[in-house]
């Protein structure tokens, strides 16, 4: 990305949908779109010939949908962001989406100004969600660390046989986080210093391939 210039690729089936995008995001001077597509596989093509920095991904598409688009936009270029825009906010959708490596997920309730302000924070590199999905993704966090003491917790053993690359210490940590837990409360579980904590988050994100610990939670709790 440019100082100045977001470049975007808009990806949905419906035409009406595509242009009315396209309209919106072509009024701000710093975001640029470079292409309109679609389904799926005209996404991974073009996204490999224009190098987006965003790719703003429908998810129910004919052919290829957004999700196997996604890994495969960003098995051939991971530096590109993808923000989902669809009309589905059921917690399958969502954390398929994570998991294949979105970095933003909006409802097409969004309205226009939501909808640019998310494209120019995931082209920063954050995780944005819109109101309903972040609540959903709240929920799922929580339930684990709720229901600690009444259910079966993840097994460290279970998390170091799937994830085989994680030493012991970051099996540790990412069941803690599968549970919901905050760095600080790592912390105090494990009995280290929060900046601990975060190298050990920081070493398993790379290993278990995400971007951030929504994406993280959706993978250890899978």
């Amino acid at each position: 990305m440019s100082e100045s210039t977001i470049t975007v690729l808009v990806v949905d089936d419906q035409a009406i949908v595509r242009d009315g995008l396209v309209t919106v995001l072509s009024l701000h001077d710093d975001i640029d779109v470079v292409g309109s597509v679609g389904d799926g596989a005209a996404a991974i093509v073009e996204s490999a010939s224009t190098t987006p920095d965003v790719v703003l991904m429908d998810l129910r598409m004919p052919g290829i949908d957004g999700v196997e688009a996604t890994r495969r936009v960003l098995a051939d270029r991971p530096e590109t962001a993808v923000l989902v825009l669809t009309t589905y906010a059921d917690d399958e959708s969502i954390f398929t989406a994570l998991r294949a490596g979105a970095r933003g997920y909006l409802t097409k309730d969004a309205g226009r100004a939501e909808l640019v302000a998310a494209v120019r924070s995931v082209a920063r590199g954050q995780a944005t969600f819109d109101a309903q999905v972040g609540a959903r993704i709240v929920e799922h966090l929580a339930a684990p660390a709720e229901s600690a003491t009444s259910s079966t917790p993840t097994p460290v053993t279970s998390v170091a046989q799937r994830f085989p690359r994680l030493t012991g210490r970051e099996a540790e940590v990412a069941t803690l986080v599968g549970k919901g837990l905050s760095n600080a409360e790592i912390a105090t579980e494990l009995f280290v210093g929060v900046s601990t904590v975060k190298t050990h988050i920081n070493s398993l994100f790379a290993k278990l391939g995400v971007r951030d610990r929504a994406q993280a939670i959706a993978l250890i709790r899978e």
